[in-house]
């Protein structure tokens, strides 16, 4: 690649990677239909996907010499995979087979198209394709997992008709679709950019000795999620996590903790560092009380039930609410309630002193009888000082996309 290639213009840029499968032959398609809207697309064409479309249609369409070999020295010379990997607005896989996605999921680098996918620092959308039985089978179910926990963003699968002759789920999602995903990126990628956020996620482990803690049954996953979407809507995001299993997410400052103290002082740490915060969610499930731990594991043939006393740890969200003038602009919490949702969270604003509070039941019987802790679907009531939104059950991604929204609007309402 001449240096060229690599200077930024007023064209969106789409690195296009298509890996083997019948469904290749779609790519044409949605080159064409991106280069209607004036988008610039440079492909990365696997050895499985050259069995089905030709090197020669992909430039043909694009305009732009395709990418195929990772060994190519003309390339490598400049660092071809890794200018590739920078250039992009926006890396788009499709199709997406269960071996691609696999490998994406452990960090393979085989061949040009998976270095270039571990190389980028850039949003991926993945449109995947293959059998029914492939696209249930755990491994896939896992790997997904995965790849959603790292920002990465899935269009389709789309049911039907299969070219194995199977019916369901697994047919790569059709071009407009993959379009339409593609301009609502280029439409709300940019809408925080210049703004910083903070969120808190997770639980907090407070430690009773070596072996055990107070803990909270939070999984992280709706946190991590609002990180994820602030981050893809261009504000410079911190998160600040307790304990989970969740990777972390991409294109932001991550934060570990365990305490509720340690938590408190990151959080003010990313307030005071003298650069202005205009959102802070706290979305972290912080354990209300503490013990003071011991160095030994307290044995119960010794010391039989232990007597605890427990000391209220430091409230967080009220902590940020109540900072004066080093208060961000925007601060959201979360009322995890079992019982009167919406009036314990009416009180929880007002007690806190936050803008928005979502409410969301944390019973056994919320979400349909899945509960929320640990859940991939969340059903929250957004509440601020003149509104009540109930939102329906959604996947806690979209939860967050959706909280998101809500937050640039404001952000344009208080800074246009």
């Amino acid at each position: 690649m001449d240096q060229e290639t690599v200077k930024l213009g007023s064209r969106r840029r789409i690195l296009l990677i298509i890996s083997g499968g019948i469904a290749a032959y779609k790519s044409l398609e949605l080159i064409r239909r991106l280069g209607e809207k004036d988008y610039e697309v440079r492909c990365v064409l696997t050895a499985g996907g050259a069995e089905f479309v030709t090197p020669l249609s992909l430039a043909a369409l694009s305009g732009n010499k395709v990418y195929q070999n990772l060994f190519d020295l003309t390339d490598e010379q400049e660092m071809g995979h890794i200018q590739l990997s920078r250039w992009a607005d926006l890396v788009v896989v499709a199709p997406a087979t269960a071996d691609l996605i696999a490998k994406m999921a452990v960090g393979l680098a085989g061949d040009l198209a998976t270095t270039v996918l571990l190389a980028t620092d850039k949003p991926v959308v993945i449109a995947p394709a293959m059998n029914v039985r492939m696209w249930e089978h755990p491994a896939t179910v896992a790997n997904i997992a995965t790849l959603r926990s790292r920002g990465i963003q899935l269009v389709g699968p789309e049911e039907g008709d299969m070219a194995c002759g199977e019916y369901g789920l697994g047919r790569m999602a059709e071009p407009p679709s993959i379009l339409t995903v593609i301009d609502q990126f280029f439409q709300t990628s940019r809408r925080l950019k210049g703004y910083r956020a903070l969120v808190t996620a997770g639980p907090t482990w407070e430690p009773i000795d070596p072996v055990r803690a107070i803990v909270n049954r939070s999984s992280g996953r709706q946190g991590h999620a609002i990180a994820m979407a602030l981050a893809a809507a261009g504000a410079d995001t911190i998160l600040v996590t307790g304990p989970t299993s969740l990777n972390d997410p991409q294109n932001m400052h991550v934060i570990h903790v365990e305490t509720a103290r340690e938590m408190l002082s990151a959080c003010e740490t990313a307030r005071d560092d003298g650069k202005v915060l205009e959102v802070a969610v706290c979305a972290a499930a912080v354990a209300d009380w503490r013990t003071e731990a011991v160095d030994q594991k307290l044995k119960k043939e010794k010391h039989g039930v232990p007597a605890l006393n427990l000391f209220e740890n430091p409230d967080i969200l009220a902590s940020l609410s109540q900072a004066s003038d080093r208060r961000p602009r925007l601060v959201i919490g979360f009322a995890a309630e079992t019982e009167n949702l919406i009036q314990s969270a009416i009180e929880k604003r007002q007690r806190k002193g936050c803008d928005w509070i979502l409410a969301n039941d944390v019973s056994a019987a919320a979400n349909d009888g899945h509960g929320t802790f640990g859940h991939t679907a969340n059903t929250v009531n957004l509440i601020t000082e003149t509104a009540i939104e109930s939102w329906p059950m959604a996947r806690k991604e979209d939860v967050a996309a959706r909280l998101v929204d809500r937050i640039a609007e404001n952000i344009g309402k208080t800074h246009g």
